[in-house]
C-alpha cells in the first residue's frame, strides 16, 4: 500500500528469528511440507494522475511541474495538440473528461481563464475525480458557481469545487500558483495513504478458498488435491500430510483451527 519494495521471509515460525534482519519482514507458516521461502516484491502503482483544462500560461506550467514530478499528465484543450502542450503526455481535444482518463483518484484543475469556465466546470464536477478546483479569482469562481447553481448543479457538487487553487502561499505569478496547487495535491496524496493505513479492513468471504484445518493456510478449493470429508463436511488441505495428521484425530484438528 506504501508503494515500497519488500523482502519477505516464510518459514516455520521456528526458522523466523535466524533470518531476522534489516529490511526483511518475516512472515510464519505452518505446513507440514516444510520448507522456507524468500520473496522480492516490487509494487508497481499507477502514477497520479493530473488533468488541466484550458490554453493558459497555468496550464503549461502545471503541464511542466507535473511532467518534472513523474505524474501522468494529460492537457484538454479544444484546439490544442501535443506541440502547443510538449509538457504533456497526452492532449484531448473534447471536455469529455472520460477521454482524458478521469477517475476517482484524478485532480483535475480548469484553468481556462475565462474561456468556458462553465463548461468546463461543470463537466468536472460530473466526472469521478477526487479533486476539482479552479484557477480564478474569488469573483470570477463566484460568478461560475452561480451560474452552474442556476443550471441545477446542486450544492454538493458545488462544494467540491476548490477556489482559489491551491494552498494559500500567498501566491502571485503563474509559477507561484501552480505550485501552491500541486503542494495541494501532494498533500492531499499523502492523507488518503494515512487514511488507508489507520482503516480497519473490511471483512470479505471467499466461497472459492478454504483454511487447511492442520496447518492454517489458505487452500484454493478448485485446485485442492488433497480432500477428507468428515461428518458430512469437506476438508481441503495443502499437502497429504496435512491430510493424513487431520483423518488421523479430526477432532484434535478442529480444536486446533
Amino acid at each position: 500500500d506504501e508503494g515500497e519494495s519488500r523482502l519477505l521471509f516464510l518459514g516455520s515460525p521456528e526458522e523466523l528469528p535466524q533470518h531476522q534482519r534489516d529490511g526483511v519482514i518475516g512472515v510464519p507458516i505452518a505446513c507440514q511440507s516444510e520448507g522456507a521461502l524468500e520473496v522480492y516484491v516490487e509494487p508497481f502503482l499507477p502514477k497520479p494522475h493530473l488533468v488541466v483544462v484550458g490554453r493558459s500560461p497555468a496550464v503549461d506550467t502545471l503541464a511542466r511541474l507535473g511532467r518534472a514530478m513523474d505524474w501522468e499528465t494529460v492537457v484538454v484543450d479544444d484546439g490544442g495538440s501535443l506541440q502547443d502542450h510538449p509538457d504533456a503526455e497526452r492532449v484531448v481535444t473534447s471536455l469529455n473528461l472520460s477521454l482524458a482518463g478521469v477517475r476517482a483518484d484524478s485532480f483535475v484543475v480548469i484553468a481556462t481563464q475565462g474561456h468556458y469556465d462553465e463548461d468546463a466546470l461543470e463537466r468536472a464536477l460530473e466526472s469521478p475525480a477526487g479533486y476539482v478546483a479552479m484557477v480564478a479569482s474569488r469573483r470570477r469562481a463566484g460568478a461560475v458557481r452561480g451560474y452552474l447553481r442556476d443550471r441545477g448543479v446542486t450544492e454538493e457538487s458545488l462544494t467540491r469545487v476548490r477556489t482559489p487553487a491551491g494552498l494559500d502561499l500567498g501566491a502571485t505569478t503563474h509559477e507561484e500558483i501552480a505550485v501552491a496547487i500541486l503542494a495541494e495535491m501532494v498533500a492531499q496524496r499523502a492523507a488518503a495513504r494515512a487514511s488507508e493505513r489507520t482503516a480497519a479492513p473490511a471483512a470479505t468471504e471467499t466461497v472459492h478458498e478454504a483454511i487447511d484445518p492442520v496447518c492454517g493456510m489458505v487452500v484454493d478449493v478448485a485446485t485442492a488435491r488433497q480432500r477428507s470429508v468428515h461428518d458430512g463436511r469437506t476438508y481441503y488441505f495443502c499437502s497429504a500430510g496435512c491430510r493424513a495428521a487431520f483423518e488421523a484425530d479430526p477432532a484434535a484438528s478442529l480444536a486446533r483451527a
